[in-house]
């Protein structure tokens, strides 16, 4: 019996934490025991590349519901007494100090991410989340003889000889005893330990074994005395079984991965039962190495648009699971990616369980979207239905990233943007739009509606198109941001061809409606007066061809704009925005030379025609009207009297 020895001050400390607080999932424990059995069989490798018969190297769980224990054992380079005093009796012993040095800063509050992995090594002594005694029985071919080291937890560490004899580490846990908040019996169940293994270590490169008892049909009870078939008699059948699949989809060589390959391990993973629309798989090597195996799904993942839907990729560390949803590796507009990340590269905090948001994260994540945004820039460019069929789906988070952040991507997603336009009613890029304008056109003029049918409908659309000028039809609520937040786009500005002065008029056409302005003054004073405040203005225009009148709104909020708040939730906009309402009549509309007689023999009645027109022009743009049942009894009055 080797002699008792205590971890150090600070050992203690660490591993006080590592029980009790360091890790969100006791489970986490089998992946860091694996993932260290691995590392073992790694070093064993290569310090002897071309001397190893690869075929004997694995990795075994043993679970004994007798004994309460669950062993895993190795065959890889084992450990000499030296070393298991050096890596298990003395915690962070590549670092003590300066781990104290962190932690103290921890208690002070100057640092919440101590990064202990890979300079403290600490993720073995994770056993003891579950554990009450943990043993380790190490063998190295540097030495002849076995050693045991044996462990409570806070009340230290003995180490001594060990009749063993075969190279490799064996680590015995003896489990805690079951609680009403936590079921350590559950780990000694083959079925449990089968998916932690398959959920976190699925592609360790060694296999992973252990015993599974299984159900098999007894060869010759299939048939009665009669010789006819039966339900055949089963029985209880141990089998050594490999719980991994050892070599990664992603890691494979992309010339010898078939499309169904690629779609299989998307549905499996990712849960769709479609085919994915794109598959997006690369590596990258440099400063900061990793692999990519990237997804666009055919169609809207189910609750989407939920608030609890969770974006990000899974992230593997050489082949290690670490994280389902990585956010930081996408920005939102990306959020509809599927797919995994594994990097050997990454820095990880203590449980491995959060990211550190350092340089290398950023790296990734900036090579990453330069990829996806490229793919997609390709499928624009070649496969235009394919591209049209991904907008359909996720066009909107496009534009969101356009606008959000301050506009700070638009210059990177702008050439991606699909909009209806008034040329045949298709989808176009801004680029294509602007390679039809006609050649003294200086503004991109656009118009928002509930749909293209209705957008085409709308007066000024009718009159932009006879002048052939093309109009982007706006459909979503976040179409006007967008446009709000590009601004320009190859030095055109962006126009709403439903707010404000379009300048479409000659010098002839301009002076002509001034001087019927100025003739008719009285008239137009009139009707804004009678209209009281629910306008801001009323004049003529030359905007509209066959229509009376139309509403347009004033600088400012436009009347899209006004629906998007309006709709918002009550009481999440308490200052209801809404936009100037300016009346525009139609000068060469006999509906105008109707109103200048009446204004000289009745000038109630161009009050009542006043208020029809505003009504007509409301409905034009989608608004309700105040009081539909005036509205109707005054198209009856007016019906009624031109017929006397």
């Amino acid at each position: 019996m080797g002699r008792k020895k205590q971890f150090k001050s600070e050992s203690k400390r660490l591993l006080d934490l590592m029980v009790n607080s360091i890790y969100t999932h006791k489970e986490i424990f089998l992946r860091e025991l694996v993932s260290n059995a691995s590392d073992a069989i790694d070093k064993y490798y290569f310090e002897n590349a071309g001397h190893v018969d690869t075929t004997s190297l694995q990795i075994r769980l043993t679970p004994n519901k007798d004994d309460r224990t669950l062993t895993i054992t190795d065959n890889g380079i084992g450990m000499t007494e030296k070393e298991l005093e050096e890596n298990l009796g003395t915690i962070a012993k590549s670092g003590s100090l300066a781990f104290k040095e962190e932690m103290d800063k921890k208690d002070k509050g100057e640092n919440s991410d101590v990064d202990i992995i890979g300079q403290f090594g600490v993720g073995f002594y994770s056993a003891f989340m579950v554990a009450k005694d943990v043993t380790v029985i190490s063998k190295s071919d540097a030495e002849e003889t076995a050693h045991r080291w044996e462990s409570k937890g806070d009340d230290g560490y003995t180490i001594s000889e060990d009749p063993s004899t075969e190279r490799g580490t064996k680590i015995i846990l003896t489990l805690k005893d079951d609680t009403d908040q936590d079921q350590y019996s559950e780990y000694l169940e083959t079925y449990t330990l089968e998916n932690l293994i398959k959920k976190y270590s699925d592609y360790i490169r060694y296999p992973i074994k252990m015993e599974v008892e299984t159900q098999k049909p007894i060869p010759g009870t299939d048939k009665d005395e009669d010789g006819k078939d039966k339900a055949p008699e089963y029985e209880t059948v141990v089998e050594d079984k490999t719980l991994n699949s050892m070599v990664p989809l992603w890691k494979r060589q992309k010339s010898k991965i078939t499309q169904e390959e690629y779609n299989q391990f998307y549905k499996d993973h990712f849960f769709d039962y479609e085919d994915p629309q794109r598959v997006i798989h690369f590596s990258v090597e440099g400063n900061v190495s990793f692999t990519a195996l990237l997804y666009i799904p055919a169609r809207v993942p189910q609750g989407f648009y939920n608030q609890d839907y969770k974006k990000g990729l899974q992230l593997y560390s050489r082949g290690v699971f670490i994280m389902d949803h990585a956010e930081d590796l996408l920005p939102d507009y990306l959020r509809f990616v599927k797919g995994l990340v594994d990097s050997q590269d990454l820095s990880l905090n203590i449980s491995r369980e959060m990211l550190q948001h350092d340089h290398q994260l950023k790296l990734i994540a900036s090579r990453i979207v330069k990829k996806v945004l490229s793919e997609l820039e390709s499928m624009l460019k070649d496969e235009r239905e394919e591209y049209e069929k991904f907008y359909r789906n996720f066009g909107l988070d496009i534009k969101f990233g356009v606008y959000n952040n301050y506009g700070m991507d638009k210059e990177k997603l702008q050439d991606l943007l699909l909009f209806y336009t008034s040329n045949e009613q298709k989808l176009s890029t801004l680029d294509e739009y602007v390679s039809r304008m006609k050649e003294d056109q200086k503004e991109i003029y656009y118009i928002s509606g509930q749909d293209i049918a209705q957008i085409d409908k709308l007066p000024i659309v009718q009159t932009l198109k006879k002048k052939d000028y093309e109009v982007l039809y706006l459909t979503e609520n976040v179409d006007e941001f967008v446009m709000s937040t590009l601004g320009t786009y190859k030095e055109k500005t962006f126009k709403n061809a439903g707010q404000g002065e379009l300048d479409l008029d000659s010098d002839e056409e301009k002076e002509e409606l001034k001087n019927t302005s100025e003739a008719n003054k009285d008239l137009i004073d009139f009707i804004k007066e009678s209209l009281g405040d629910k306008v801001a203005d009323v004049k003529l225009t030359n905007k509209l061809s066959d229509d009376p009148v139309d509403l347009s709104a004033g600088e400012g909020v436009s009347f899209e704009m006004e629906k998007v708040f309006a709709n918002m939730p009550q009481g999440s906009n308490p200052f209801p925005m809404k936009a100037q309402r300016i009346l525009e009549i139609n000068p060469n509309h006999p509906i105008f030379e109707t109103l200048k007689k009446l204004y000289n023999t009745d000038k109630d009645k161009v009050k009542e025609v006043a208020d029809v027109l505003y009504d007509q022009a409301l409905l034009i743009e989608g608004f309700e009207i105040e009081d539909p049942i005036a509205y109707s009894r005054k198209i009856c009055e007016l019906l009624v009297n031109q017929n006397q």
